[in-house]
């Protein structure tokens, strides 16, 4: 099979390369996936930037989409022949989806409904997991107002739509018109500005004073200071993301409003709550209810020049074609 590598970290064109590899065989209780398009996130592109391999040959990429063609001892034959979508495949593994075939413990992939594209299914795994959980973690939202920022981004445009399926008013935070287009796509019913506009300010008009009631954040260290002007009293930031490592929060506004944070990680999702997420998906895939992002497809010999795309900010879900 074909595989994306890297033996060391660093520059995309530097590290990223093209290879031939057997294909793996699943033992006790994985499955064997024939990949169809691998999908490309933030944290694939961190995890190939950063310092220290963790393995002395990694194929990158954690989500992905294919089919089932062969299953360990120990995994259900049910899953034989499944189209699937695939999540935490290289999370703590050498081996993930940028490549022919990857081997997962059975229990990391979710069948795909026929009407889903394997496009689509490649697009699931962080973001759309990622907004599910969020969502659910703010609480009932009806009658709510919840602020987005990163609407245009993958989880974004999915927390936004589920919020809004959730009931909520949202307040979309976007750096250009363009990104705002695709924040209202996604149901945002007013969009912000933070290059323009005081972010804090025009919260405050929106919600007539009030505040929000819940921010789905990607980014705590760049908004964490904004918390006790922008959300209400009794407030909530869900946050998933942050660009800087430390997060520095205002504690007299926090405490005095009786704001909660949550923060968590997708990746380590305790079983109950990835039980919760998969089948909520599962869900919604079947009724057919959300919007997905734009993609921008890649062969995987230009593997290097998507995650490039990633990391400058991609207005689209960036997938590696495998099949």
């Amino acid at each position: 099979m074909k595989a994306a590598i890297y033996r060391s970290k660093g520059a995309a064109r530097q590290v990223l390369e093209v290879v031939e590899r057997q294909n793996p065989r699943p033992v006790g209780n994985e499955v064997q996936v024939k990949v169809a398009f691998s999908g490309v996130n933030p944290s694939d592109v961190k995890t190939r930037a950063r310092a220290g391999m963790e393995f002395p040959e990694i194929i990158p990429h954690s989500d992905g989409a294919g089919v089932v063609e062969a299953v360990g001892p120990d995994a259900p034959e049910g899953l034989l022949n499944r189209r699937v979508w695939i999540y935490n495949g290289q999370w703590e593994r050498a081996h993930g989806t940028a490549a022919g075939f990857v081997c997962v413990p059975a229990a990391q992939v979710v069948p795909l409904p026929d009407a889903v594209s394997f496009e689509v299914g490649a697009s699931i795994g962080i973001p759309l997991m990622t907004a599910h959980h969020a969502v659910q973690a703010c609480g009932s939202l009806v009658g709510k107002t919840v602020l987005v920022p990163g609407a245009a981004g993958s989880v974004g445009f999915y927390a936004a739509q589920l919020a809004r399926l959730a009931g909520a008013r949202v307040i979309a935070i976007v750096s250009s018109e363009e990104k705002a287009v695709i924040a209202r796509a996604a149901g945002a019913a007013e969009t912000i500005d933070y290059r323009r506009d005081d972010v804090a300010e025009r919260v405050r008009t929106l919600t007539s004073g009030r505040g929000a009631d819940c921010i789905i954040e990607v980014d705590a260290a760049g908004n964490g200071r904004h918390y006790g002007s922008i959300l209400a009293f009794g407030g909530k930031a869900v946050v998933y993301g942050s660009n800087e490592a430390d997060v520095t929060l205002p504690f007299r506004p926090l405490i005095m409003n009786f704001t909660s944070l949550y923060f968590f990680i997708v990746y380590r999702l305790p079983a109950p709550f990835l039980r919760q997420t998969t089948t909520g998906i599962s869900q919604l895939l079947a009724r057919e209810d959300l919007k997905h992002p734009e993609t921008a497809i890649y062969p995987l010999e230009q593997i290097a020049e998507a995650h490039e795309r990633v990391e400058k900010g991609a207005n689209a879900k960036v997938l590696v074609r495998l099949s």
